[in-house]
């Protein structure tokens, strides 16, 4: 099993940044991808960022692009999400979630998920 635990949400004005923190432990050689999701009251679900630990390959979501950035520290099991020009649209629980995908792909489908963590952006 793997657990994940985010952590970095919180409550900020419309043009600030943040930086989320997704924490991996357990049998951590059981995923090569950890992806971003995020969800908004009343939406679905929406992959924001993606990121293959292998060769460091990255998708974004149109509408964080050039805003967002996915990264990680392989030694600390620790991904982050770089998260600049905020907007109101983008409140909402932010969930990391880790699976295995061919090089340069995102996984189709995620193993693991964590919590999530509260995102608010305020006008």
């Amino acid at each position: 099993q793997v657990q994940l635990v985010e952590s970095g949400g919180g409550l900020v004005q419309s043009g600030g940044s943040l930086r989320l923190s997704c924490a991996a432990s357990g049998r951590t050689l059981e995923y090569n991808a950890v992806g971003w999701f995020r969800q908004a009251p009343g939406k679905e679900r929406e992959r924001v960022s993606c990121m293959h630990s292998g060769d460091g390959s990255a998708y974004y979501a149109d509408s964080v692009k050039g805003r967002f950035t996915i990264s990680g520290e392989n030694a600390k099991n620790t991904v982050f999400l770089q998260m600049n020009s905020l907007k109101p649209e983008d409140t909402g629980i932010y969930y990391c979630a880790a699976g295995f995908a061919s090089r340069g792909n995102c996984p189709y489908e995620y193993d693991f998920w964590g919590q999530g963590t509260q995102v608010t952006v305020s006008s």
